[in-house]
Order: C-alpha cells, then structure tokens, then sequence
C-alpha cells in the first residue's frame, strides 16, 4: 500500500496513545512463565506483540483475548510443550530475542524463525551468552535465525557486563538466568529501559553510573495485572510533528513515562520544544501522564551518546525535528541503528536527502544542518518495510511543499496500526 500525505496547515486534536509494545511483549512473555493467572488490559494490538502470543500458544500456554483484554493462565517454568513447528516470530526482534532467553532456559526443544527483515538481524549478542550459560542455541552462520534450541543438563549462573546497551540482550540473559540453581548477575554500565526488572520485580542494586539486576529459580514470578500505558515511542511521532508546524495542539493522552523510556522527551526539551506533561499517574508499576504539545523555535544540539541508548527508536523522527532546527545538530554513538529492522541510519540518509534535507552520514550517527524555513521536497519514500521510518517519513512529509508518498505504508501496523487514521483525525 502507498499512502498519499498533502501537506499540512494545522495539526489540532487529542489522540490516545497506542498501548505500548515493550510492556505488551513483557506482559504476556512474564505472564507465561508465571504460576499464575493474569489478566493484562489495553494490550497491543499490533503485529508484533500479537506475533508473541502467537508463540506462546504453540508452546501450549492458554491464553483468551477479547479485544485489547488478554488473560494468561501461567505455565510455570516447566510447563511448556515442545511446539510442532517452528515458532514464527515474524517481524519481532523483541518476541524472538526475549523468548529464545525462555525456551533456551527451559530446555525446549524447537525452532525459531522470522520474515526476511528479523532473519538479517544478529542473533549472536544473545547465542553468546546463553551457550556460556549451558543453553543449547545455534542460528544460521552462528548468528542469524532460524534459532535451533535444544534439550541442556541445566543453567550455570554467571556475572555478564553488557556488551552494549541493548534492553533486549538484558532481558534474553535475566530470563534465562531464571532457570538457574544459583543468580545471574547482570552488569548494566549504562541504563536501558527497565521494564524487565520492574515487571518481574528482580533483584537490582545501584552499581557505579548503571546498575546490576539479579535473576534465579529462587525468584518469586508475579502474575501481570495491570492496565499497560500508551506507547511513549509512538507518542515522539506527534511530539515532533507538532512541535515543527506553525499551528498546531495535540494532546495525548495515557503516554507511557518510564524514565528509561522518555530520553527523546529531554531532547526535544533541550532543543526548546514546548510539550507539558499533565495529570502523572500509575498504571501498575509503570508511570504515565498526558502530553500537550504546541509549535517551537527549535535549536540545534550536539546530541549527548549517554541519551541514545533510550531514544534509539525515536532517532529517527529526531532527526526530523533536527531539520527544522536552527543550527546544526550532531548525532554520534548510535550505531545501534544499522542493527533495526533496516539499517535506520543510511535509510534515514535517504529519506532526508530525498525531501532535500542538508545532511552529512556518519559511521555512528549524523550531522544535520537544520533550517527552521526549511520546505521539504515533494517525493516518494520508501519505507524498506520499516514502521518507524514510514512514520519518520509521513511526519516530514506534512511540511512539504506538495503531496509525498510513502511506500509499503502498512509496515506501521508492526507497532501503530491506527497511524494514518490518527493523522488524518488530527490534519486540517
């Protein structure tokens, strides 16, 4: 599908935030493994966290799910079924990483498998680890899926520094450590997002600038219930989109604010955007509040390399704000984002030189020479089948000077499935 997006004089309207993908992947994964029932509201309804209850149904776990209301009746650590075929995991990096921590904990004995985008993505940060734990896990060349986990003689508890920031390999290695007689140590240098630990209630103390996070058979699993925040990731698309137009008020509302989430809300603040947040509040052990975001003169920063790790999602639609900054902004230690679903960084490369877009490509980030006069081109973006750069592109296009296309636009189903709706409830 290509979708057309005009160009756009005012952005006005309230929005509700689309439940969170993170805590829908964690809720249902912990749920699982729980021996417990548990019953999880407003869970996403987009492709990947689907993809995950997908698999855990083939591993035999019971699940009933009535709209954006799911219920778990949790299978323990010992009660999965070796699946009859292999566990598609689709296009969810989260679902086949987090999970391989269990299954491979477990000792189950199947097959994980993905679409072409998740069976180029590396699968060797989370191999490592777990083999030296004494799980039985290979992948295609040692790195990519399919994964073939098989039967082991039992978890070995280790010390693991985190190579990189990656919330991802965290949880693979926690989970895992589940499984063991004696503690997992994971050694956080730099923060990730939490919601592993928190959801999951584990073990943490303060170590230096980051943090360790403790995992055994000896930890009591809770059951998940609780109402998940909106997705704070999906949210950054109408923080930027309104913060770069002249007229524009949007509110969202129920916008997830984990501190481990929202680095790309401090900056857009750095870069003097106007967003409030209004009426904070709990849903489970999560944070949430509303957003008010209005028109800014944004200025042009030096992005610190501390924030990219919690804004690596958001980079993208960053960098859109970034074009229409004043001044140039610099992006470095992001590397992570040629890892994605696409590499984000040359795609992104792409998308802003295509809309005419002053930029300089880098290993580990990028220079963008912002304009707050800036017009984009008219053009045609591809979206490499990426749900954040389809978005990314879609928000940039609003300020063209003609109508854009975005291609393969049904890729925003993979996070946002109500995306193009919601921008056209809010376009005038």
């Amino acid at each position: 599908m290509t979708e057309k997006v005009a160009p756009v004089k005012t952005l006005k309207g309230k929005l509700v935030s689309p439940p969170d993908k993170s805590i829908s992947h964690r809720s249902a994964l912990f749920a699982a493994i729980s021996n417990e029932k548990s019953v999880i509201k407003n869970y996403s309804e987009a492709a990947d966290p689907q993809s995950t209850l997908a698999c855990l149904r083939q591993l035999g776990v019971e699940i009933q799910q009535q709209g954006m209301e799911v219920t778990i009746q949790g299978a323990g650590r010992e009660g999965f079924k070796k699946p009859d075929e292999p566990l598609d995991c689709g296009n969810s990096g989260t679902t086949m990483r987090l999970l391989a921590g269990i299954v491979a904990g477990a000792g189950i004995e199947c097959n994980m498998i993905g679409d072409d985008s998740l069976s180029a993505r590396t699968m060797k940060r989370i191999i490592t680890p777990l083999t030296e734990m004494g799980c039985k896990i290979n992948g295609r060349d040692g790195t990519y899926a399919p994964l073939q986990i098989g039967a082991h003689r039992g978890i070995r508890g280790m010390r693991y520094p985190l190579p990189i920031a990656s919330a991802q390999l965290k949880s693979a290695v926690l989970l895992t450590g589940l499984f063991g007689d004696e503690p997992t140590e994971v050694v956080e240098h730099v923060l990730s997002r939490d919601h592993t630990e928190r959801l999951l209630e584990l073990n943490t103390e303060p170590y230096g600038t980051g943090k360790i996070i403790r995992s055994s058979k000896a930890d009591i699993l809770p059951a998940q219930n609780y109402t998940i925040p909106g997705d704070f990731s999906a949210a950054a698309f109408w923080l930027v989109a309104g913060s770069i137009h002249q007229d524009a008020e949007i509110q969202l509302e129920n916008t997830g604010m984990n501190p481990s989430r929202i680095a790309a809300l401090e900056v857009l603040n750095q870069m003097g955007a106007n967003i409030l947040v209004v009426n904070p509040r709990s849903e489970g052990k999560e944070p949430a509040a509303d957003l008010m975001i209005s028109p800014a003169e944004l200025k042009a920063i030096d992005l610190d390399p501390v924030l990219v790790p919690n804004c690596i999602d958001e980079l993208p639609v960053l960098m859109v704000a970034m074009c229409f900054a004043d001044g140039t902004s610099k992006i470095t230690g992001a590397e992570e984002l040629r890892h994605k679903e696409t590499d984000r960084l040359s795609a992104m490369a792409e998308i802003l030189k295509k809309a005419g877009a002053s930029i300089e490509e880098k290993d580990d980030g990028m220079l963008i020479h912002g304009d707050p006069d800036f017009s984009p081109k008219p053009a045609i973006y591809p979206s490499w089948h990426d749900h954040r750069m389809a978005m990314a592109a879609a928000v940039l296009a609003t300020r063209a000077s003609g109508v854009s296309q975005v291609e393969d636009a049904e890729c925003t189903a993979i996070s946002y499935p109500d995306f193009w709706a919601h921008l056209k409830q809010i376009s005038r």
